[in-house]
């Protein structure tokens, strides 16, 4: 059984923060991560001058679709991240967690004409099911930025954000994860390969699509099983969510 109950969207976006700062890949202050509160018109993200590392179940924000502040108001936050995450939540109901990254590996494939390749068999968990958005300076107009970027990710759980980064949504946190994850891997993966200047073996189109659909079968809870083994690492590393009990 999970560690976790089901639905602790505070105690588990604590987890994904922590578990992307001890693999190095935030941006010191600049990035964020989200998941939709109880109440449908709000989210939880963490308060802006923070480091990954330094997030903690209690000193998430609560913020409204209209930017207030529900609990903590001697904090701030990323104006830009409010920005992103409230308007994706507004346009796709289902969507509950939502991950914003500026790592090198995808900032690198977000400036790639081509964008994602189909090279290995982590991207091709991704395959045809990838947005791009155009690179529009810092996202600060919620009703014209905001309402672009969410349009620009339609249906999609990933999209790349033009010589900036990476979006990955999910049903659930540990969904939007596993999606973190295989596109993170695949950009790497990608980045190497091209520096080779070798030519490039890229799977028919026929066997990428049968490739996705098996691999995103695969288990019934994407990104569940890995969850649980994310849990019982930050049980054990990390003193921020001292109260997690190890499966």
């Amino acid at each position: 059984m999970p560690p976790l109950e089901k639905g602790d969207n505070k105690t588990n976006l604590a987890i994904a923060y922590n578990m992307i700062g001890y693999l190095g890949l935030d941006d010191l202050t600049y990035t964020h991560l989200s998941a939709r509160a109880e109440e449908e018109d709000a989210f939880y993200m963490m308060p802006f001058g923070y480091l990954f590392n330094e997030v903690t179940p209690e000193r998430l924000l609560k913020i409204d679709f209209k930017g207030n502040i529900l609990n903590h108001k001697n904090y701030s936050y990323n104006y830009t991240g409010f920005t992103i995450h409230a308007s994706i939540y507004q346009k796709r109901p289902e969507i509950n967690a939502i991950f914003h990254l500026h790592t090198p590996a995808s900032v690198a494939v977000s400036a790639m004409k081509d964008g994602l390749r189909p090279l290995s068999q982590h991207a091709l968990h991704l395959y045809d099911r990838v947005s791009y958005h155009s690179y529009d300076s810092l996202t600060l107009h919620k009703d014209i930025q905001g309402t672009k970027l969410a349009d620009d990710l339609g249906q999609n759980n990933v999209m790349l954000l033009e010589n900036h980064g990476s979006l990955t949504c999910g049903k659930t946190i540990p969904e939007a994860y596993f999606y973190f994850h295989h596109l993170e891997q695949a950009c790497k993966i990608q980045c190497l390969a091209t520096q080779t200047g070798r030519e490039l073996i890229e799977p028919s189109p026929e066997i990428c699509t049968q490739a996705r659909n098996d691999l995103l079968s695969f288990e019934p809870n994407l990104g569940e099983r890995d969850w649980i083994a994310i849990t019982r690492l930050m049980a054990t590393k990390n003193r921020n969510i001292p109260h997690l009990k190890i499966a």
